[in-house]
C-alpha cells in the first residue's frame, strides 16, 4: 500500500524536476549537509532531493516534530538520522552536536541551533548554509561577525512570505485546531500574539472561519496595519482576558506564562504556532500552585482545573500546533515544495560557491527567487508563463 510519504513525494512537482536535474549536475559531490529540520514527509522529499545530487546527509529533527515514519524511510534510502522525537531539550541538544561531529560541509539549519553551536566551537571546513526561520535568522544576525560564512535566509524570500508563512501557516494551523480540538469557530473569539506574515495569514483564517479575531504586537505598525485590515487591536490584557482561542505566533521568545492566569477566560484554548515552544510556557502554567488537576486526552490536550474552578486548556504541550498533536500533517505540500525548492536551489548556490562571506546571514538572492516562481508557474500553466515564452 502507498504511503503518505509516497503521496507527498508525487506531490511535490518542483523537487521532483530539482532532483531530476541534480541527478545530472551533482552539484552536491562529495559534500556532507548536516540538517537539523522538522523531519516529516514533506522534508523528506527534501532531503532525498539533496541526496540525488550526490550529497552525504545527516540529519536531526527539531524538538517534538520527528515523525517515526520519516525516520524510517530515510535510513532505508541511506540518509543518517540522528536520535528520534524528543521534547526533552538537552537531548535534542546532543543531537544537533553528534550532526555537527560529522563535520559537514554545508549546514541547513532550522532556528539557528546548528550554526549557534558550530560557531561556539568550530570544526571541519564548514562553507556555509541556509536557515529556514525568523526566528533563526534573530538569532544569528548579531553573529555575523562571528559566523563569517554565507548563510541565506530562506525565510527572508517574498516567496516564502507569502506562499507559507502567510497562506500555508494560516490554514494549517486553523486545520489543526478544528482537526484537534473538533470545536467550533464561528463567534469564537481568538487572540493572535504577532502579526507578521505567519500572524497575518493565522489571523485572516480564523476570521474566514467566522471567528472574533484580536490582534496582540508589540510594533505599532504591525498594530496599525492589524487595524486597518480589519481586526480590533487591544490592549494585551483586554485581549487575553476576552479570548476563547489564543495563538501565539511570534517567532519570539516568552510570551504567555503564570503571571498570565488571572487573565485567563474559563475554558479558554491556549496554542503555540511559534518555532520554539516556549511563547506558551507550559512548564510554569501546569506547575502553578493555581493548579488543582490536570486530564491529558490523547489527542494532545492538556485541561487544567484551576482553585477558582476555571478551566484551561493547552494543545500540544505548547508546541507547534500544526507540527505536534494528532496526525500533525504541518503546512501543505505546495507551500512547503516552494520553500524547500529555494533551499535546494540555495544550498546549490553556497555548494557551488556562488555566494561568499558577504552573503551572510542575507534574504534568498533575487535570482533564485525569479527561478523558482517561474518554475513553479510552468507546472500550474505550460506555456502561459510570459517569463518563459518567448517575445
Amino acid at each position: 500500500m502507498a504511503t503518505r510519504i509516497d503521496w507527498v513525494g508525487a506531490n511535490t512537482r518542483l523537487l521532483r524536476q530539482i532532483a531530476a536535474e541534480f541527478r545530472e549536475t551533482q552539484p552536491f559531490a562529495g559534500i556532507t549537509i548536516g540538517t537539523g529540520i522538522h523531519l516529516e514527509p514533506k522534508t523528506v522529499a527534501l532531503l532525498m532531493t539533496l541526496k540525488d545530487g550526490g550529497a552525504k546527509v545527516v540529519a536531526t529533527g527539531n524538538l517534538n516534530s520527528t515523525q517515526a515514519d520519516a525516520v524510517a524511510y530515510l535510513r532505508e534510502c541511506g540518509i543518517t538520522v540522528i536520535g528520534e522525537a524528543t521534547r526533552d531539550p538537552e537531548r535534542h541538544q546532543g543531537f544537533l552536536r553528534e550532526v555537527l561531529a560529522s563535520q559537514p560541509d554545508i549546514l541547513l539549519d532550522n532556528g539557528g541551533d546548528l550554526f549557534d553551536l558550530w560557531r561556539q566551537s568550530p570544526t571541519g571546513n564548514l562553507i556555509g548554509g541556509t536557515e529556514e526561520t525568523t526566528s533563526g535568522r534573530a538569532r544569528l544576525e548579531p553573529l555575523r561577525s562571528s559566523l563569517k560564512l554565507p548563510i541565506l535566509v530562506i525565510n527572508d524570500s517574498p516567496i516564502k512570505q507569502f506562499a507559507e508563512n502567510e497562506h500555508a501557516v494560516g490554514q494549517s494551523v486553523l486545520e489543526s485546531y478544528m482537526r484537534i480540538t473538533n470545536r467550533v469557530t464561528n463567534g469564537q473569539r481568538v487572540t493572535v500574539f504577532g502579526y507578521g506574515a505567519c500572524g497575518r495569514g493565522v489571523a485572516l483564517n480564523f476570521k474566514g472561519a467566522h471567528a472574533k479575531v484580536s490582534v496582540v504586537d508589540r510594533d505599532p505598525l504591525k498594530r496599525l496595519q492589524a487595524h486597518l485590515d480589519g481586526y480590533d487591536t487591544p490592549s494585551r490584557d483586554e485581549a487575553i482576558a476576552s479570548a476563547d482561542l489564543i495563538v501565539t505566533v511570534t517567532g519570539g521568545g516568552r510570551i504567555l506564562g503564570d503571571e498570565d492566569m488571572p487573565l485567563l477566560k474559563d475554558k479558554v484554548i491556549l496554542a503555540n504556532a511559534g518555532h520554539f515552544p516556549t511563547e506558551i510556557d507550559n512548564t510554569a502554567i501546569t506547575g502553578s500552585s493555581e493548579v488543582v488537576s490536570t486530564d491529558v486526552f490523547s489527542d494532545g490536550i492538556a485541561s487544567l482545573t484551576l482553585r477558582d474552578g476555571r478551566v484551561i486548556h493547552i494543545l500540544a504541550e505548547g508546541h507547534m500546533v500544526n507540527l505536534a498533536g494528532a496526525r500533525p500533517l504541518g503546512n501543505s505540500i505546495e507551500s512547503m515544495d516552494l520553500g524547500f525548492a529555494l533551499q535546494a536551489r540555495c544550498l546549490e548556490a553556497v555548494a557551488l560557491r556562488r555566494v561568499d562571506a558577504s552573503s551572510c546571514v542575507v534574504p534568498v538572492p533575487r535570482d533564485i527567487n525569479e527561478r523558482v516562481a517561474n518554475a513553479y508557474l510552468d507546472l500550474c500553466y505550460p506555456n502561459a508563463n510570459p517569463a518563459s515564452s518567448p517575445a
